[in-house]
């Protein structure tokens, strides 16, 4: 792929991005894909301050690549995580879920390339204006926590390029070359790819938890949750739990005790598919296998230039 302002701003070799995804998102499958070319992301939300900066390190000494820390900005430590990444010198920093105008001075102030995801191009606009670098537009199919109006990446990521002049990669349902080559035609200049990183080898997840992605079929994720935070899951009992709930029209407080602690650990990181909340986003239902960031890689570049290739060879027009 040739540079362009994502991998530019990055430092790296290729316009992929690796989600910072909770219970996945450790310092050995950010590293794995820096190591290989990509931008690897090491996912805060997760994880205690302490554990965040144990991370942070392992990952310093575990490549000369860049990498990134994603910071929830709705996390109860925030001072902390602050302090933790201009302490640890960390370089890159990818925002979500709050307003990045509090923070993004902060964070340009001490050097950092400052990246925030959105899910409108009116947010996109908001975080222009606080000063990011460059944003990650994310589409209703990604996994995890989402947006509330339920905008596609077929739409939303042309929406967001007439909106702004920023830097701008495209997430949600993106795993596959020919995806990336969709998204760069809509205007992306790179792509965040969350699932598809979410059961590589190297991820922290439960090795059940990257099966039952694996075993996935259409329709077996859902948006729920949306009295609180959306949040995109697949079908299971606790599944089957809130969607009665929300049948019932239960308020955000009892929703919330129903959600209690640690739902997403449990399933996600130890292993209970029942229990346990499942994040994982609609493309899960065409990953069809467990392999390390480097069979990924490889298949995501060798797919996107055969498609490329495809598309100019039998263009009919």
């Amino acid at each position: 792929m040739a540079k362009n302002r994502i991998s530019e701003l990055f430092q790296i070799d290729y316009p992929i991005i690796q989600a910072g995804m909770v219970w996945c998102s450790g310092w050995r499958l950010a590293t794995a894909v820096s190591n290989h070319g990509g931008l690897g992301i090491i996912g805060a939300g997760s994880m205690h301050p302490e554990t965040l900066e144990e991370h942070i390190r392992k990952a310093q000494k575990a490549t000369t690549k860049p990498f990134a820390v994603n910071v929830p900005l709705l996390y109860p430590e925030m001072d902390k995580v602050m302090d933790i990444l201009v302490r640890e010198n960390v370089k890159i920093v990818f925002t979500s879920a709050g307003n990045p105008k509090k923070w993004t001075p902060f964070l340009k102030e001490h050097g950092m390339t400052v990246v925030h995801v959105v899910s409108s191009s009116k947010f996109a606009r908001k975080a222009e204006e606080a000063g990011v670098d460059a944003v990650v537009a994310e589409g209703f199919e990604a996994g995890g926590h989402n947006g509330r109006d339920e905008t596609t990446t077929l739409t939303l990521i042309p929406a967001v390029r007439r909106a702004t002049q920023l830097p701008l990669i495209a997430a949600g349902g993106i795993g596959t070359g020919p995806a990336m080559v969709a998204a760069m035609a809509l205007g992306a200049e790179g792509v965040q790819i969350g699932s598809r990183f979410a059961v590589a080898e190297e991820s922290s997840a439960h090795q059940m938890f990257k099966q039952r992605v694996v075993d996935a079929v259409e329709g077996d994720t859902k948006l729920m949750l949306k009295k609180l935070a959306p949040v995109r899951m697949m079908k299971n009992h606790f599944f089957e739990l809130v969607s009665e709930a929300e049948e019932r029209c239960d308020d955000a407080d009892a929703l919330r005790a129903l959600l209690g602690k640690g739902r997403s650990k449990k399933g996600i990181f130890e292993g209970d598919m029942e229990e346990g909340e499942l994040e994982i986003g609609q493309v899960s239902s065409i990953i069809d296998k467990i392999e390390p960031v480097s069979a990924i890689m490889e298949e995501l570049i060798t797919d996107y230039r055969e498609t490329l290739s495809m598309l100019q060879q039998h263009s009919p027009f």
